[in-house]
Parts: structure tokens; sequence; C-alpha cells
């Protein structure tokens, strides 16, 4: 395959390697901090998979829809926990325009075109396109590295040939990175991740652009999975990248069209739950693809996990509640990269907050920060606010919400909606009150209510207030992904999980620092060579642990390193 040169200009050309050498395996760790300049430093990482039962042999539970509330029947395709206006509206909490009389029919029984006669998607309404647009501009303003690759390459189309299905929250800021990989060459369709974070005029206004788009807000558990089955079902178009966010795309593509599986280029997966899943099928020898683990790169552990969930908690929170939380007792589930972010945003504005945790090393970390540290039986009792971040299931039972004091909020910050024990709540014995779109009253026989917030779902992407700035990490990342599995040679990569080099994370990273007038000080040639690092980077070794980084990194310390074959 014929080489191009990937040129975003600038400071950054001066960093970069050319790409004229194929991907080679190295034997020796050492090799990479004594790497010439102009070649590519160290390149994705072959992980190793621990021991755990296989759950891509059965069927998963889909950890992002709902089954209804106990206290209503509703018609397919209506959101459970969606209150919309009588007539057009926007609504903040929600952060999406909607229409009640559409809310009653799933529009996966309706026949739609846009303006330009294209009718390839369902959505909820195409008339609010210009609503999306609106708020796809906006999210182009704080996605600086997203429009510069889109700027850059949009020439020499390094995706072109590429047809990528991608399943993801379809917000504004997925919008920038649909249309980037598009302006890369690439040929796309695209499903929801999540029944309840999809922005519907964004929907409209990528289907108005002319993308196969098959998601609203408010989907049923049906709806879900035939929306990811008609971008992976159709007869002249094969897709041959997969860019996945929990791992359910993954799981139908393998499971029903096993065929379309195996021809894929590659798979690149964001969330941690996708990356076990990855996990169980490479550990049982099933990944007949290789796939990129973006979520245990450090821009994404590091900027997404941490620094976004550090603001969008507060804002999702209040924006649902309006509560105030200073002086308020709340207690954080799971005290990594998210629970971290969390905490200290909550204790800085005077919230009393403590923190449950499995891990001895992340327990110390947190009675370092100031926090204590206790099982939340001890706590739950007192607490006013309760967040879950830990991406396990059942962590917030039944008797724990049976102990809860009167009016605490629940919600959840962990990719899947398994961390609270939602189901428990969908009886007889307590009763459902919805109060508006993703807020609902749990109310115990004797008058005791609690606050759910997205129904266990993740409340940050619910309630629409992820920051576009650290999304924008988190999408050039993937884009680098998604080119490098399409331009790598064919057999250079084996069917196994690998991680993203330093190098590109270091790369990924620079890009953004313009945004902040940041200027980075040089190596001398002598201080190179006295601490045994090229000038241009990488600067750490692939084992090194940043400040409070997601302990997986620690875990899964590469076996085998590869040269990258694109250029950084």
């Amino acid at each position: 395959m014929a080489s191009q040169e990937l040129d975003l200009g600038g400071e950054d050309r001066r960093r970069s390697s050319s790409i004229s050498k194929p991907l080679q395996i190295r034997k020796k760790e050492a090799n990479s901090e004594t790497r010439p300049l102009t070649s590519p430093s160290a390149g994705l990482t072959k992980l190793r998979f621990p021991s755990s039962p296989g759950f891509m042999d059965q069927p998963l539970s889909n950890s992002k829809t709902s089954r209804g509330h106990a206290v209503s029947s509703r018609k397919r395709g209506t959101s459970t926990s969606s209150a919309w206006s009588q007539s057009d509206s926007y609504s903040s909490s929600s952060g999406s325009y909607s229409s009640s009389s559409e809310d009653e029919t799933s529009p996966r029984d309706e026949i739609q075109k846009n303006s330009k006669g294209f009718n390839d998607f369902r959505i909820r309404n195409i008339k609010l396109a210009s609503y999306g647009r609106r708020e796809i501009d906006i999210a182009e303003q704080e996605m600086p590295a997203v429009m510069l690759l889109r700027r850059k390459t949009q020439d020499d189309k390094p995706l072109a040939g590429a047809r990528i299905v991608g399943c993801t929250h379809l917000t504004a800021q997925s919008a920038v990175l649909i249309e980037t990989l598009a302006a890369c060459g690439a040929d796309v369709r695209w499903c929801a991740c999540n029944v309840h974070t999809s922005q519907n005029e964004v929907a409209a206004a990528l289907a108005e652009a002319g993308f196969s788009v098959f998601a609203w807000r408010g989907e049923s558990e049906q709806d879900f999975w035939w929306c990811i089955e008609q971008c992976l079902q159709t007869e002249d178009w094969k897709p041959n990248l997969l860019l996945d966010d929990g791992g359910d795309a993954t799981h139908t593509m393998f499971k029903r069209f096993p065929v379309l599986f195996a021809g894929l280029k590659g798979i690149v997966e964001e969330s941690l739950t996708g990356v076990h899943r990855l996990y169980q099928l490479a550990r049982s020898g099933k990944l007949c693809v290789p796939a990129i683990n973006v979520n245990d790169s450090v821009v994404k552990s590091k900027f997404d996990n941490h620094y976004c969930c550090r603001e969008s908690i507060l804002d999702s929170i209040k924006r649902a509640t309006d509560i105030m939380f200073g002086g308020k007792h709340v207690c954080v589930c799971g005290y990594g990269e998210v629970g971290k972010g969390c905490a200290a945003a909550l204790k800085g504005l005077g919230a009393v907050v403590c923190v449950t945790e499995i891990d001895p090393i992340c327990a110390l970390q947190a009675s370092f920060d100031g926090f204590r540290v206790v099982r939340l039986e001890e706590a739950v009792r007192a607490i006013d606010i309760l967040i879950t971040c830990t991406g396990n299931k059942n962590v917030v039972n039944r008797e724990h919400m049976d102990h809860l004091k009167n009016g605490c909020i629940v919600c959840n910050m962990g990719h899947s909606n398994t961390e609270i024990d939602v189901e428990s709540l969908r009886n007889s014995d307590v009763r459902w009150e919805h109060v508006r779109s993703q807020v609902d009253h749990i109310i115990w026989p004797d008058g005791k209510r609690i606050v759910l917030l997205a129904e266990g779902r993740l409340v940050n992407l619910c309630c629409s207030s992820v920051p576009s700035f650290v999304v924008s990490i988190t999408s050039t990342t993937q884009s680098l992904a998604l080119i490098e599995l399409f331009r790598a040679p064919p057999g250079r990569y084996k069917h196994d999980v690998y991680l993203l080099p330093k190098k590109m994370d270091e790369y990924v990273a620079s890009l953004h620092l313009s945004t902040f007038d940041a200027h980075l000080t040089e190596l001398s040639d002598e201080q190179a060579q006295y601490v045994g690092l090229p000038k241009n980077g990488p600067f750490k070794p692939h084992y090194y642990r940043y400040e409070n980084n997601h302990p997986v990194n620690s875990a899964l310390l590469p076996r085998k390193n590869v040269v990258l074959f694109l250029s950084l």
C-alpha cells in the first residue's frame, strides 16, 4: 500500500516522523528510547488479558436500554424517562429538542426523507436540522484538534475507501467526529450506544447532510438493537472498520453477522466495558480482527475520564435537581479516574465527601486527598447524594436504597447502567413518579422518596453536559486509531487488542496546547543524552503511570511493541 504523508503542519510537523517506514515488531523496549529522530517511536502495545468468565458467549443484557417503569405500559419507541412539551421545544435539562406527538410512535415505522430526497436514515424529526447545525457549529469551536485534522487531511483523504460503522453517544461532539471522518474520505453509518443520550436535533442535522444515522432520544430496547442492525445489514454496503463505545455493535456483529465481523480491518473501542468484552474474545481465541483500546490511552483515561467528569458531574446534578452542593454529604463509589474527578469537584464546592473502594492503593490515594474511605453500608443512612463510578455491577443494591434517607439523589457516572440495581425498583412495592426529563422519584410505601437520575445511566451524557474540548481529545485519538488500522498493511496487526503508543498520546496532547497559548520547553542535546530520551519524545516509558492514572495501565504492561505505520 502506498504511503501518504499526514502533514498537520507547523510545530507538529517538526515533531513528526516519516510515514515511509512500515510497521516492524521490536524485540526490546530500549530501542524506543534510542531510535533516530526521523523514525517513528514506540508503537501499539499488545495487551495481555485477565482470566475471567466469558460473557461474549451468551446474549448481553443491554446496558443502555430500559424496560419501562413498573407504573405504566408504553408503546414501542417511547422513552421511559422523557417528558416532552406539547409543541416542538427545547429542554435545557435534557439538551434535546422534541415533540410529544412524535413520541407515541417509533420512527423506524416511518418513511423519512431530507430536503434532497435522501432517505437512508431514521431519526425523530428532520425539521430540527437547523437547530442541530447550530449546536454542531458551537461544538466545532471547542474541538480544535479534530478540526485541524479535518483541514489537513481532507485533500489526502487517508480514509478513502473506508466504510465505518459507528456506535457512540450521538451528540454534537460526535457529529464533529462523524463529519471529520467523512472529510478524510470515509463512508459512515452511525447509531447510538445509549437510548437517552442522543440529541434529536443533531441527528436531524446529520441526516439533512446526507449521513445514514439511526438514532433518536428515548429508543426502546427493540429499537436500540434495530438501529444497530440497520447500520450493519445492507445489501450493497459492507463495513471494514468499527468504532464502538460499550461493545454492543461489536457483540451484534460477532453474533449475528460473523462474515462481516471477520472482514473488518479492525475495531476501535473507547469504553472500559467494551474493552473488557474484547479481552474476553481475545482470551478465548475468538477475536478474528485486530482491535485498538482507546480507553486506556493516557489522553483518554486522564482527560476524558478525570477532567471531563470533574466538570460535568456538577452541571449534570445541578441541571437536573437545582441542588446546592455546599454542606451536602456525598458518597462517591469508586476512586478511579472518574471518581477522583467527581470527588475533587464536589469537595471544591463545599460538599462533605466520602469514598468507597476495593483497591487499597486507590483507597490510600483517597485518604491522602482528604477523603474518608468507608463501606457504603456505613454511610448510606446519612448521605444526601450517592454517585457510582466503578463500572461494576450492583454496586448500589435494593437494600442500600431501602436505607437511604428521604430526598437522597442517586446517579451513575460509570459507563454501564448496571451499577445501580434499578431493576429491583421495578416492582409493586415502590412507586415511580416522573418529574421531568431524566428525573424520577422512587416512592416507598411510608412516603420516603429518592431522586433517581437518568434511570441509572450515564448522568452527564444524558443531561448533555460533557465539555466539547475534552471530547476533542478522545475524538482525535479515535480518528488517528482508525487511520492507523485502515492504512496498515495486511497482516501487520494480529488478532489481538493493542494499546496506543505513548508517542501518539503526546502528539494528541500537543495539538491542543495552542488553545492555551502553551509553549513547550525543548531539551538540549546534552540534556536529552543525560536522561536518555529522544528530543522529540516519547518522554515517558510505556509503563510510566501519570499521577492518578487509571490502574488498569499498570496491570496490563506491554509484552510486544510495534512501530506506527501512521506518521506522527
